[in-house]
C-alpha cells in the first residue's frame, strides 16, 4: 500500500468516476484502475464495483474509505510539521438537522483550524440524509435528535448502517415563534394555544415518515400546514405569517437575528439531542474537535 494509492482511492470515491478522477490526478487511467486494482488485491478486497453505468463504493469500501481519508489526513500534519510542507485544502463534512448550536461549532472550528486552504461542507438537510451520509462517508459526523415516539426507528436504523449515537443534551420542548406573534406575550404556551396558527416543519422528501420528522409532536393534528427545505425561508414565515415550530429551544441570537424567539411547551415530551458517527471508524482530529466545541457549547442547555 501506497500513499499515493489511497490519494487515488478518495479521489475516485469523490468524483464518483474514474476518467474524471484520472484527469483531476494527472494521471492515465489504465495506470489509476491498475493500482487501485492492486490495492484491492493485496487486501483482498473490493473497494469499487464497476458497471456499465460506472462505478460504486461497496460496503467493504466505504470503510476503506474513511481509513484511507485519516491515513492522509494525518500525513498531511506530519508533513506540514517536519517539512514545512504545505497541504492541500483541509476537508471537514457535517450533516445536521437544523440547528443553530451545530453551525456555531462548525464556525468555532474552522476558526481554529487556522487552515489557509480549506473545503467545510455544513450539509442542513433531511434526517434520513443525515444518516445515509455518515453511513456512507460523506460526512463524518451528524446530529440529530432521539424521543419516545422516534427512537426505536431510528436507533434500529443508525444499528443497520453501523452507526453510534452519543447525546449531547436533553431539551424540553419549546416553540420558535417571530418576536411580534400574538403568542410572544405568553409565558408558556400549550397545544390548544398554537391550534389558530400555521405549522412549520421541513420537508423529509421520500423518506416523509413520522419517525423522521424533525419536529416533535409531528402526528398532532394541525389544520395549517406549511413545509419549506431550509432554516432562513421557515424563519421568514414564522415571522410574516404568525406560524411556529416546535423545537429544542436553542438558538444564537448572533447567527440568526433578533426577530426569533423560544417559549416553551407545556407537554410530557423530550428531545434528546446528540451525534452520529461511523461505529467502526475513529474520529479524525477534526471530527474530535468539533465534538469538543460541541460539547462546550451545549454543557449549559440540558435542560430535562
Amino acid at each position: 500500500m501506497t500513499i499515493k494509492q489511497l490519494q487515488y482511492v478518495v479521489t475516485v470515491a469523490e468524483e464518483g468516476n474514474i476518467t474524471a478522477a484520472a484527469k483531476k490526478l494527472f494521471v492515465a487511467q489504465p495506470s489509476l484502475t491498475n493500482a487501485i486494482r492492486e490495492l484491492e488485491n493485496e487486501y483482498n478486497i473490493t473497494i469499487f464495483m464497476r458497471s456499465n453505468k460506472g462505478i460504486k463504493l461497496t460496503s467493504e469500501g466505504e470503510e476503506f474509505l474513511g481509513y484511507a481519508r485519516q491515513v492522509l489526513e494525518q500525513t498531511n500534519l506530519i508533513e506540514e510539521r517536519y517539512r514545512g510542507k504545505e497541504s492541500g485544502k483541509l476537508k471537514f463534512f457535517v450533516s445536521a438537522q437544523h440547528y443553530s448550536f451545530a453551525v456555531e461549532a462548525f464556525v468555532e472550528l474552522l476558526k481554529h483550524s487556522g487552515a489557509d486552504k480549506y473545503e467545510f461542507h455544513m450539509r442542513e438537510t433531511q434526517t434520513f440524509n443525515i444518516i445515509d451520509d455518515v453511513a456512507h462517508l460523506r460526512s463524518e459526523i451528524g446530529i440529530l435528535y432521539l424521543n419516545r415516539f422516534n427512537e426505536e426507528v431510528i436507533m434500529k436504523t443508525l444499528r443497520d448502517n453501523n452507526l453510534t449515537f452519543t447525546p449531547l443534551f436533553k431539551a424540553e420542548p419549546h416553540v420558535f415563534i417571530g418576536k411580534n406573534s400574538p403568542l410572544a406575550k405568553k409565558k408558556y404556551l400549550t397545544l390548544e394555544d398554537l391550534k389558530p396558527y400555521p405549522r412549520l416543519s421541513y420537508e423529509q422528501g421520500n423518506h416523509n415518515s413520522f419517525y423522521f420528522a424533525e419536529e416533535i409532536l409531528s402526528t398532532v393534528d394541525c389544520d395549517k400546514e406549511l413545509v419549506v427545505l431550509d432554516r432562513a425561508t421557515l424563519f421568514n414565515m414564522l415571522i410574516g405569517l404568525n406560524g411556529y415550530t416546535i423545537c429544542s429551544g436553542v438558538i444564537n441570537e448572533e447567527l440568526n437575528g433578533p426577530n426569533i424567539i423560544a417559549k416553551k411547551l407545556k407537554v410530557d415530551d423530550y428531545m434528546e439531542i446528540g451525534y452520529i458517527l461511523p461505529g467502526s471508524i475513529h474520529p479524525s482530529h477534526l471530527t474530535s474537535e468539533y465534538i469538543e466545541i460541541l460539547t462546550a457549547l451545549t454543557a449549559g442547555k440540558k435542560k430535562a
